[in-house]
């Protein structure tokens, strides 16, 4: 018994050394986002001496916050929404196919869950470019395409989980295969959809690479490219950029906190048939 105490406090001080660990950059950068520049040089770990609140208006006006975050949620809740209804649909038919092309198929795409993306990066945008689709709409179709395979990955094992029994009592009903996937199939995949959801949202809000390569118009910038901007080459405004950092977390954060219940069903759901 006191050995099993001891192997407790082990892998609770581990459990607790590793939470420090996790918390720690967001403790440094809520708190030099409320001190001056001269204050973090000075001392970056410890709490501001004097809390200032100038840093979050002065980054919201530089960073042109407002159309910078309109233009992320744009980007991310369309991109979101294609990925949700392709990736499900695909994964329906993969799953509900008995064909061995079904397959083939469903493992092509696990395969491209491994292709970088620095790899295909120069042909995609030349290929776009030539499409003269280096724009917005162009940027959701190649979030599209490098987001499927997870979320194919995700909804494929869901899916099987459901039985067969549903799809054939809504055909009896009267229901073709489009109106027993979106009616019968698609809401019991909520907790998925959900997962799918934020694991996407998170990759897409943050993206930086992808959007500095297709999008060049002035003032269709995301928060992450015009976060660029707070690092020059000579000064480093990180007061600003600190302060710049924790508004464009804030909207994610908020997301999880009210989905996390709905992220760890989606986690679990298709494990246990």
């Amino acid at each position: 018994m006191k050995s099993r105490n001891n192997w407790r406090y082990l892998f609770a001080g581990i459990g607790f050394f590793l939470a420090i660990v996790w918390i720690l950059p967001f403790y440094l950068m809520l708190s030099n986002s409320f001190k001056t520049k001269a204050e973090i040089f000075l001392n970056a770990l410890g709490l501001p001496h004097r809390f200032t609140a100038e840093n979050y208006p002065t980054a919201m006006q530089q960073l042109d916050f407002f159309r910078s975050f309109l233009n992320s949620i744009i980007i991310t809740v369309c991109s979101i929404t294609i990925i949700i209804i392709f990736s499900s649909m695909a994964a329906y038919a993969l799953v509900r196919t008995k064909r061995k092309v079904s397959s083939v198929i469903f493992m092509i795409f696990i395969a491209a869950m491994l292709i970088p993306f620095q790899t295909v990066m120069i042909p995609l945008i030349s290929v776009f470019g030539a499409a003269e689709m280096l724009n917005r709409v162009g940027l959701m179709f190649m979030y599209l395409g490098f987001g499927s395979s997870l979320s194919i990955f995700l909804y494929h094992g869901s899916i099987k989980s459901i039985s067969v029994s549903l799809d054939e009592a809504a055909r009896i009903d009267g229901c073709n295969r489009w109106q027993t996937f979106w009616y019968v199939i698609f809401p019991i995949l909520k907790p998925m959809t959900v997962t799918v959801m934020i694991l996407n949202a998170v990759w897409i809000w943050n993206d930086y690479l992808l959007p500095s390569l297709v999008i060049n118009s002035p003032g269709k910038e995301t928060i992450p490219l015009k976060m660029f901007f707070f690092f020059g080459e000579y000064t480093k405004q990180w007061h600003l950029a600190l302060a710049g950092l924790t508004l464009s977390i804030i909207p994610i954060i908020l997301v999880y906190f009210f989905a996390q219940r709905q992220i760890i069903k989606g986690m679990t759901q298709g494990s246990v048939k």
